[in-house]
């Protein structure tokens, strides 16, 4: 007979961590939270210090129905996720099931695989009550702001929206960048362009100054006679600077920085994102592997990695690329100021699964986002790229032009998240102060200044970090 109940938030969790344990247990999902604060009137007892007032919702009842059956004749371990909604939902259960807070087992664990399982088995604490009563005022913040201002979203815009604590100064935010942009006159300017050659190929520079002040061109009178003045003279190197550079990787993901990723790199929406990790994190189907965790968990503002998951890393690098491609020491990154570290970054579970390994499987969203996350997070792990940067400075009569250039040294970090071609600075040729180049083509393009862009989803979730609006489960929502 099954002595124990696993309960979880989602069935496919359930499905991925029952295989793990044996036949003494059972896993069963609470399909998230089994109940919310009343509908009715505010849900809320103000008159005694704010007292949240919970109902089971309709659909949920018959999984409470379910979960209280079992749990009479069982040791119950709840393994809801180690955040603010998690423990929340632990508690909801003890309180709904009739279960001792103080003696049900709670567990919780970072990723979802047999090693994790059985040591969060081995121990279980009980529900932190700091974490639920945090989640309990933010609930009911979220209430009393809707309960203010959903009212006026019917009266100015239409019956039936809400209105959050969140998604409200959120919606500031996009308010005031469109007041921005009406507001914005926009401005004329010239730019320059030359294409010159020393020796194949010819490389473009950019005018930067004239007479000494920087280049402002506001006029296409004042760039058809810069034009006519520097006609038929020449161009003279005045000086070349030389140095190395080194780039080093950046951090594994967080929350915010794979939605901000995933939407600038695959234009996934933050929603969209964490759908598909979340499929990740819970299992998915690797033929003879079977039903397999691929990331650790997805809602996190932590950078820290555990100690085995950097070791493993540092040893497939060792393997896959070389020793020169390992830092001398291990990188260590450390959290933002504010952030919870509850769980660690995002990364594989196991380094050794190439995306390349799971791509038959996978269909091609997972599978770009796994590639995504695995190769940000190797990458974070590996040696900084190291490049010889090139910068001249060339005169042409009163104006001063400056040609960039780079060539890669080193790849290090790049071998596993190579750059676009976007991103790179032609390397130029061999240039020597004093030397005359031949002027190929000179460009001239008229432009004019633009309002600052609308939100994308990347830079609504960047400037909310930024100002400290919501946190990492609020995202993609809002």
């Amino acid at each position: 007979m099954q002595e124990n109940l696993v309960i979880v938030e989602s069935p496919a969790k359930a499905k991925t961590i029952e295989k793990f344990l044996g036949k003494d247990f059972i896993v069963k999902s609470s399909f998230g939270h089994i109940r919310d604060l009343a509908k009715k009137d505010l849900g809320i007892n103000i008159g005694e210090g704010y007292k949240p007032v919970y109902e089971i919702p309709g659909d949920k009842k018959k999984v409470v129905d379910e979960l209280t059956k079992l749990a009479k004749s069982k040791t119950v371990w709840l393994a809801s996720d180690e955040d603010r909604e998690g423990e929340a939902i632990a508690w909801h259960l003890t309180e709904v099931l009739g279960l001792p807070v103080d003696r049900t087992k709670r567990i919780v664990f970072h990723e979802i695989t047999k090693r994790a399982i059985l040591e969060a088995i081995e121990k279980p604490r009980t529900v932190n009550m700091d974490l639920v009563n945090a989640q309990q005022a933010r609930r009911i913040l979220d209430r009393l702001v809707g309960f203010e201002l959903s009212p006026v979203l019917w009266k100015k815009v239409r019956p039936a929206l809400s209105a959050g604590r969140v998604q409200s100064v959120a919606v500031r935010l996009i308010v005031e960048r469109e007041a921005e942009r009406e507001a914005f006159k926009p401005e004329e300017y010239w730019l320059f362009k030359a294409l010159l050659a020393a020796a194949p190929p010819p490389f473009k520079a950019e005018l930067v100054k004239i007479s000494g002040k920087k280049a402002v061109i506001s006029n296409a009178e004042q760039a058809d006679s810069l034009e006519a003045a520097l006609r038929g003279k020449p161009f003279v190197v005045e000086s070349v600077e030389e140095k190395e550079r080194e780039r080093a990787p950046q951090p594994p993901f967080i929350t915010s920085t794979l939605q901000q990723a995933a939407n600038q790199r695959l234009s996934y929406t933050a929603k969209r994102t964490m759908n598909i990790a979340q499929r990740l994190y819970e299992g998915v189907e690797l033929g003879d592997k079977g039903l397999t965790a691929l990331i650790t968990y997805m809602r996190t503002d932590s950078t820290r990695i555990a100690d085995e998951a950097r070791q493993a890393a540092r040893d497939f690098i060792v393997q896959t690329f070389g020793q020169d491609h390992l830092p001398k020491k291990a990188r260590i990154y450390k959290a933002k100021g504010g952030a919870q570290d509850a769980h660690e970054a995002i990364r594989p579970v196991d380094v050794t699964i190439t995306p390349d390994m799971v791509k038959p499987y996978l269909p091609p969203e997972q599978y770009n986002l796994y590639r995504l996350i695995w190769s940000r997070f190797v990458a974070s792990q590996m040696a900084g790229a190291r490049f010889h940067d090139t910068t001249a400075l060339i005169a042409c009569a009163h104006t001063l032009w400056r040609a960039k250039g780079e060539r890669l040294l080193f790849s290090g970090f790049l071998a596993v998240l190579p750059r676009g071609k976007e991103e790179a600075d032609a390397e130029l040729p061999p240039l020597a102060a004093g030397q005359t180049l031949t002027l190929n083509k000179l460009d001239k393009e008229q432009k004019f200044t633009q309002p600052p862009a609308r939100y994308t989803d990347a830079t609504l979730i960047r400037t909310m970090e930024e100002n400290g609006i919501g946190r990492p489960s609020t995202y993609a929502p809002t």
